[in-house]
């Protein structure tokens, strides 16, 4: 048997049988090491020195039907006899016709269905709680001495295959840095455990292969995968040839084959600087294989563990699903390919979730050109792309963190720009209401859609609002008068027990963007973004004022029947009616001062000259023993 040298040590671990049939010849060859059949097993030899620096010990054992075992363990000088006394690999690793010890190769058993069956992330059942104690034990290990004293402190905390490897997987994930300078420059140096040992620092060919030796070290068959990966520089769509890229390994548990990528597990390089941060990634450790493929191409397809396996063209033209996809709980996207043609101008985007999560979009790195709408679970968004060609789409999830994490990215292939489909500017995301705006306060509202069209130019929305949330909206478009000043005077707030009900009217034809805010009254800080509606008009007959300017004494509860429009005819008698709630006297202030009268109804009426004044003021009286009238609306009288 050769012995693969790496530095200065050696670790091999040897078992040979000696068979009743042959039991003659062997002890022939060791005559001064004959054993009593009937006695008890024992170690024999002691220990002898072997080449160079290496320590061995024999144990000479007992087997009532196939005659005499001897294990001999061969190991570095610094090895610990009782590491391997404790894990030994003669039951995990199959022996030759010639009695060589070979790691078992995947067969139909440890083959998964394709498609994913969306039972499990993983390929065996795991609570991750049970991990806890080992995990956090296992990542504050120190490098000592060799990698046989560091394999041998990692186990002190597991008790079996499953924990051994995930002790390992927990410490290079947690303590090794990927080498970007080594990965770009192919230095077959950094690859070497004892190097990675040193400068705590490799590319992915080093993660996989002291991954494999750890394992190897520990007794658990560990085998390395080389491959293609959709990883750091991927492109969608990009097709793959020539040398593999990565590396991964595949660790023999429970009887099957599983996968990991410590690589990629412990951390991401960002795109911008290229700079490594560790970052530590739960979903390569033995992720399912109908997911690990997504990302995974295997140099032999037998070691994808699915039936029936991948081409390399599947592989291709399959939508990549980053691990935060299925870290944040999504399930499924459609379109299923990672780069789409447009239709009509026109793409849409759907995924499908476990639970309740928010999405973002960004086209061409800016949250343009797309409705996003939140379902129960999931999305849909719409992408018009601006112009003909190539786009970049990227959606990202929040999942139960306060972070966005990019989940999805699509090469959309643009052969037709519908320009009459322009969106707003100012059209955040997400558009319509959904279960984010009901947990915000906002509950049945009148249009659940996204999109409202109107063929006049004004619309009633209306919606229940929980007790203490304030609501404020706002109108947005790309042209005509809409400025920020005047973008709150398109829109007028009616209170009606507990709906909140806004009467919008735009000032031309086009697209708006109508948002919706939230605050509770009782806490400081500003109103928090909620929703937005887009809100169409085709009518270029279109041209509706502003609605007057209400001050804050304007009470949620009161109500304006007339006159609504913001702008006043000049030298025109005109009409008011209000219902105002907690006054004791109202009046209408221009020129002159017009009293109002409460009807019957409870409406306060009368009506003013618009004569002589640019401005009329609404004013009330909130105590009856009090000479000081508060402004509640004001009106612009036109110029004659």
């Amino acid at each position: 048997m050769e012995l693969k040298k790496d530095s200065n040590a050696v670790s091999i671990d040897m078992l040979l049988i000696v068979h009743s049939e042959k039991r003659h010849a062997a002890q022939g060859a060791h005559s001064d090491r004959q054993a009593d059949p009937g006695a008890p097993p024992q170690r024999r030899g002691g220990l002898q020195g072997v080449g160079n620096g290496i320590r061995r010990w024999q144990k000479l054992e007992r087997n009532d039907l196939h005659g005499t075992q001897l294990t001999v363990e061969v190991h570095p000088q610094d090895a610990m006899p009782q590491l391997l006394k404790k894990f030994s690999l003669a039951k995990r690793l199959q022996g030759d016709k010639n009695g060589n010890t070979r790691a078992r190769q995947p067969g139909g058993k440890d083959a998964h269905a394709y498609p994913w069956d969306r039972s499990s992330l993983k390929s065996m059942p795991l609570d991750l709680r049970q991990f806890e104690k080992l995990d956090t034990y296992a990542s504050q290990v120190t490098v000592k001495s060799g990698l046989d004293a560091l394999v041998s402190d990692l186990l002190q905390e597991a008790h079996s295959d499953l924990e051994r490897v995930r002790a390992i997987w927990i410490w290079i994930c947690h303590h090794i840095e990927y080498d970007i300078e080594a990965a770009q420059e192919k230095d077959r140096q950094a690859f070497k455990p004892t190097t990675i040992l040193q400068t705590q620092k490799t590319n992915c060919d080093g993660y996989a292969g002291l991954f494999e030796r750890m394992c190897r070290i520990a007794g658990v068959q560990c085998m390395t995968v080389p491959g293609y990966s959709k990883g750091f520089g991927y492109q969608p769509g990009q097709s793959f040839s020539g040398e593999f890229d990565h590396a991964w390994n595949a660790v023999f548990l429970e009887g099957r084959w599983h996968l990991v990528d410590s690589t990629w597990g412990s951390g991401l390089v960002d795109s911008t600087t290229s700079k490594f941060t560790f970052l530590y990634n739960e979903f390569y450790f033995l992720t399912h294989p109908a997911l690990f493929i997504e990302d995974h191409f295997p140099d032999n397809k037998n070691w994808q563990l699915l039936k029936p396996p991948q081409s390399l063209r599947q592989f291709e033209n399959n939508m990549y699903h980053k691990s935060e996809f299925y870290n944040k709980g999504m399930l499924s996207a459609h379109p299923q390919t990672s780069v789409i043609k447009t239709v009509n101008g026109k793409v849409t985007v759907t995924i499908e979730s476990c639970a309740p999560t928010l999405f973002m979009f960004m086209l061409n790195g800016k949250q343009e050109h797309g409705l996003l709408s939140l379902r129960k679970n999931g999305m849909k968004l719409d992408v018009y792309p601006p112009t003909v060609g190539t786009h970049k789409l990227q959606i990202f999830a929040k999942g139960n963190s306060e972070i966005y994490s990019s989940v999805l990215e699509y090469t959309l292939k643009c052969h037709y720009a519908d320009i009459d489909v322009r969106l707003p500017a100012e059209l955040h995301q997400p558009v319509g209401p959904s279960w984010f705006s009901e947990q915000m306060g906002i509950t049945k509202p009148s249009h659940p859609e996204p999109v409202i069209y109107t063929s006049d130019g004004r619309c009633s929305i209306s919606f229940g609002v929980e007790e203490g949330i304030s609501v404020l909206a706002s109108l947005h478009g790309d042209d005509g008068p809409v400025t920020e000043e005047t973008q709150r005077r398109y829109i007028f707030q009616l209170q009606r027990e507990k709906r909140t009900e806004l009467k919008v009217q735009l000032p031309h034809a086009g697209k708006f963007a109508l948002k919706i805010f939230v605050k509770k009254r009782q806490e400081p800080g500003n109103y928090v973004f909620v929703f937005n509606y887009l809100l169409c008009c085709t009518n270029s007959k279109v041209k509706w004022p502003v609605f007057p300017e209400s001050f804050g004494n304007w009470g949620q509860d009161n109500e304006l029947l007339e006159p609504l429009s913001g702008v006043l005819p000049a030298n025109h008698n005109v009409p008011f009616k209000l219902k105002l709630h907690g006054v004791a006297k109202a009046l209408v202030k221009g020129q002159d001062t017009w009293p109002l009268t409460l009807n019957r109804e409870g409406y306060w009426e009368g009506s003013c000259n618009t004569a002589g004044c640019q401005e009329v003021y609404v004013m009330v009286l909130e105590n009856a023993n009090h000479n000081f009238y508060s402004y509640i609306l004001k009106y612009k009288v036109n110029a004659q």
